[in-house]
């Protein structure tokens, strides 16, 4: 077995105690060299074994609303400040909605995300919504995440009691950096429906966007906000500069220093599901199997106006890391 060098076998077991990475430390992963690299990622894979051996959580999204958004965030195709040539729809009649789920299913996944642009829901939509959480609830081995937008009480406890089992809101970046990518809402708006969630007795779900032009500290930041927010699951999104957005000439990121961010999330949040979200075919490229050695969670599939990977593609990546798909897992 690959020896580790003290100070990342250090900052593994500093983890697995529970305590906080110092600022000094965060940046040491993210800063590392290279050459570190395979060092870096074992340390965060003895973390990420001790508390979730070698299973992957698999996730699927369907675009239940698309386009038609009024806020302005730039790494978005779907919002009003971007001209990209995607499919704009209102929310998606029930059956299809179904019929997702079932697909969702013979693609082996546990969590199923329904996920709608826009500000927040409306009445009528949270209706819709409602109503086809509760017969696929009522019919289907499948755990049900909404992604709806800002939430208010009375909506959070609807969608619990309907038999929603997670409600994803993204901080998406650093407080200090957020104004330089979306002004139409706050910081503070996001954090307080993750809270509203929690509230409601739903699993918060809130990660990030990483390669937006955030610093190195920037990242470390908002990796210790998550572990502050106590999110249950943690999406790690890697910007897909896609062109028609604000952020389309956005070419930060490369597959090492994804991998760091992955290693840097299971350090300071240890006992969280760490999701490699979007971006991933296009950021990790052909190391895409390296970052389940921090991460323990995927999405399968397509994204939301981006095209993934086939689903039997990361069936055969994690087969052959000999990973275990988790089956039906929140």
């Amino acid at each position: 077995m690959l020896e580790l060098k003290s100070g990342w076998r250090e900052l593994a077991e500093k983890s697995l105690r529970g305590e906080l990475l110092t600022m000094e430390e965060g940046l040491s992963v993210l800063e590392s060299d290279d050459d570190e690299l395979l060092a870096v990622m074992h340390a965060a894979f003895k973390v990420r074994k001790h508390y979730f051996g070698k299973k992957v959580k698999l996730n699927l999204i369907i675009n239940a609303k698309s386009g038609l958004c009024p806020e302005d965030c730039g790494y978005c195709s779907q919002s009003i400040v971007s001209d990209a040539p995607i499919s704009k729809y209102p929310l998606l009649e029930k059956d299809v909605l179904l019929e997702g789920a079932r697909q969702a299913l013979d693609m082996k996944v546990g969590t199923y995300c329904i996920v709608a642009s826009g500000r927040g829901p409306t009445d009528r939509e949270l209706d819709q919504v409602i109503e086809a959480v509760k017969e696929i609830k009522s019919n289907m081995p499948l755990k049900i995440c909404a992604c709806l937008g800002i939430l208010k009480e009375e909506q959070a406890a609807r969608l619990k009691e309907a038999g929603v089992d997670r409600y994803n809101h993204n901080l998406n970046t650093s407080a200090s950096h957020f104004e330089q990518i979306t002004t139409t809402h706050t910081y503070d708006d996001r954090v307080q429906t993750v809270e509203k969630v929690k509230a409601s007795g739903m699993s918060p779900c809130s990660g990030c966007i990483v390669g937006m032009g955030e610093s190195n500290r920037e990242i470390v930041e908002i990796a210790y906000a998550l572990r502050e927010l106590d999110a249950d699951s943690i999406p790690v999104n890697f910007l897909n500069s896609i062109p028609g957005t604000p952020l389309e000439n956005q070419h930060e990121l490369n597959p090492r220093k994804a991998l760091k961010v992955l290693a840097l999330m299971r350090f300071i949040c240890p006992t969280k599901e760490i999701r490699i979200a979007g971006g991933r075919e296009v950021n990790l490229r052909t190391l895409q199997p390296m970052g389940l050695y921090a991460a323990n969670s995927i999405f399968v599939g397509d994204y939301l106006t981006t095209k993934g990977q086939e689903a039997t593609e990361d069936h055969r990546m994690i087969e052959d890391l000999g990973f275990e798909i988790e089956l039906c897992a929140l």
